[in-house]
């Protein structure tokens, strides 16, 4: 198995080792922020959760963020009401826009889609930054990735990094020597390399969700781009995604 890298904050490396530690996952009950906090358990952090009910298309994702939590074993798990549909901006918070279906591995990498809901991933974080130094956790996990991913700018490791900078300026822990890390395990990583760790995790990833525009009853519909995306990592990791087994949806 491929041990995944870290980011850490930027200002220095990690603050020891993980064992005894606490972090705060951000858990969108997709694959990869599953894998992230498998990760996390695996280098022993005490993990508690976040999960942001921000005015998605549908309650799924919260729902699945609830199951893997639950399987996981994580105790603490806050699901914060933020209506960023009240900004508009993304096919993801308007259920009247258009998700994009069946595009080419080429049109996905032309430019930033529809599904980008503008600094998503500043805000999440800066929500993560303040449930971690309220609860005196050593760490954030999230499970950004930049490999195979949408083209979202707040996805990339320059991100990561300025927001880990930012971090340790904007907040008493910072400033008093306790920098908060932000650490972005998977960011590196292509999606099968994802599945290949995350299988070995024991993930369930029948749990996770990552379709962007799901028919009814939750089953995904095969065709926007993060069905696409994951399916081609199940394929090249040579794994049956569970969340695609007929059987599921009968």
């Amino acid at each position: 198995m491929k041990t995944p890298p870290t980011i850490a904050a930027a200002g220095g490396p990690g603050q020891g080792s993980p064992a005894g530690r606490t972090a705060v996952v951000l858990l969108s009950g997709g694959l990869d922020s599953a894998t992230a906090a498998g990760w996390a358990l695996a280098q022993g952090f005490r993990l508690a959760a976040l999960s942001v009910e921000y005015g998605q298309r549908h309650r799924l994702e919260i729902d699945a963020a609830r199951d893997v939590a639950r399987a996981l074993g994580i105790g603490h798990h806050v699901v914060l009401p933020l209506d960023l549909a009240a900004f508009g901006g993304s096919a993801l918070v308007d259920a009247t826009a258009h998700v994009p279906k069946g595009r080419s591995e080429a049109a996905m990498a032309a430019g930033i889609p529809v599904t980008y809901v503008p600094a998503r991933n500043t805000v999440f974080l800066a929500l993560a930054l303040g449930m971690a130094e309220a609860s005196g956790a050593d760490a954030i996990v999230l499970g950004v990735n930049a490999v195979d991913f949408s083209g979202y700018p707040d996805c990339r490791p320059e991100f990561i990094e300025a927001f880990g900078r930012l971090a340790r300026v904007a907040t008493k822990a910072g400033v008093e020597g306790r920098p908060i890390e932000i650490l972005a395990p998977l960011i590196s990583m292509t999606k099968a390399e994802i599945i290949r760790v995350g299988i070995g995790f024991g993930i369930d990833y029948g749990l996770t969700t990552s379709c962007y525009d799901p028919l009814p009853g939750g089953r995904p519909c095969g065709g926007c781009d993060s069905c696409l995306i994951r399916a081609a990592g199940f394929a090249a990791a040579g794994a049956a995604d569970p969340r695609c087994d007929p059987g599921r949806w009968q």
